[in-house]
């Protein structure tokens, strides 16, 4: 099993490429509006969701692949997960697939990996990508980083905001001020919460407010100092972990401190404080962004035949089949091994597992959420 722990990272050999990129990929969460396809022990970024044989994961690592070589790949996972990332990405050093002890949220594990990377090259530009995103237009996506690389240059923590397209209520946004410096990169003035549509449509209309997307790219030195400052007690963590990591005492350091770095996003704990100090930029990108965050919005970016109907792939080994009469708008995952056959419905989502079936309109696939909330009430953990 080509997995290694946080306690042996000492053993990566990371090479000194001017100008490169260190792509840190966070991989964790159970994806649970993806239920019962995204499981918390196979959860939806190690799924082929992307209408090749490719999983979310792998498309990711091969749209960054001309900013970062596997030697300056990065990914944070947990435990369970472990494994099947190694397998997935046979090219990227073992010793950089980063294993959490516990889930801490995302500001943890990226800082942790900023600690490390520092301590090899102190003044490396760094990249947090999601593993879990659709991108449609990989070479300006390539180009939005190279911008934003320019920016965190300067000292800047910059976000990849993503240019609306309508009015969204699901996503946050960026409050865009003035240029910053050359190039496309705007001042960020607030980060934004979820807003309601008449507040989205305003956004929208008035052409100063990006989506916010989660990516980011910085110094390692820029954001560390940032961390330092607004989460001191996460910070001295991880600046522990990184000083015992080359010595006997690492892996005590490490289990003593990582249960008590505080569970935090990295938006919460810095960006949004950044932001009002005046320290993020961001560089508007439409580059056919998608967070695959439930079944319908699938159907939405992935091919569809005549009649509207998605057939979403899958990587069990079968080979399901599909017989569909008179049917329209479906989204159908076979990933069972058994024919799913419709007839006569439209504007369904029907997902076949070996141990759970899931069929739901459509237009309420976000509310699949509340089913595993109720399996977990349940004590039904099995089907989670």
């Amino acid at each position: 099993m080509r997995v290694a722990c946080l306690t042996s990272l000492h053993c990566v050999h990371m090479t000194d490429e001017q100008g490169g990129l260190y792509a840190v990929i966070p991989a964790g969460g159970s994806g649970t509006r993806l239920w019962p396809l995204s499981r918390a022990g196979h959860p939806k970024f190690l799924h082929p969701l992307t209408g090749t044989d490719a999983s979310l994961l792998q498309a990711t690592v091969d749209r960054l692949a001309p900013l970062s070589d596997s030697e300056h790949v990065y990914v944070v996972t947990g435990v369970g997960h472990a494994a099947a990332v190694s397998r997935q990405l046979a090219d990227v050093p073992e010793g950089n697939i980063l294993v959490e002890p516990s889930p801490r949220d995302s500001c943890a594990a990226i800082a942790l990996a900023a600690a490390v990377i520092a301590r090899r090259d102190p003044e490396a530009i760094m990249g947090a990508f999601a593993a879990d995103h659709l991108i449609a237009h990989s070479d300006h996506f390539v180009e939005v980083i190279r911008h934003a690389m320019a920016g965190a240059r300067q000292g800047l923590l910059m976000t990849l905001g993503i240019t609306p397209t309508r009015p969204e209520t699901g996503y946050g946004y960026l409050q865009c001020g003035a240029p910053a410096g050359d190039g496309p990169v705007l001042a960020v003035e607030e980060f934004k919460e979820k807003p309601s549509y008449e507040v989205a449509e305003a956004y929208v209309k008035s052409g100063r407010y990006l989506w916010n997307a989660g990516m980011f790219v910085w110094r390692v030195d820029a954001f560390l100092a940032e961390l330092s400052r607004q989460q001191p007690q996460l910070a001295a963590g991880v600046s522990r972990i990184a000083q015992a990591w080359d010595t006997p005492d690492r892996e005590e350091v490490l289990g003593e401190v990582w249960p008590t770095l505080p569970r935090i996003s990295v938006d919460y704990a810095v960006m949004e404080g950044a932001a009002t100090a005046g320290r993020v930029g961001t560089v508007p990108g439409d580059f056919g962004w998608n967070d695959v965050g439930d079944f319908h919005t699938l159907g939405e970016v992935l091919t569809a035949d005549s009649a509207g109907n998605v057939v979403v792939g899958n990587d069990s080994g079968a080979k399901p089949g599909t017989l569909l009469r008179e049917a329209e708008n479906l989204v159908v995952v076979p990933n069972s091994g058994r024919l799913v056959a419709a007839l006569g419905v439209r504007d369904l989502i029907i997902v076949d597992t070996p141990d759970a079936v899931l069929v739901c309109p459509r237009e309420r696939a976000q509310e699949v959420k509340s089913l595993v909330d109720e399996l977990k009430e349940k004590g039904e953990l099995g089907y989670i």
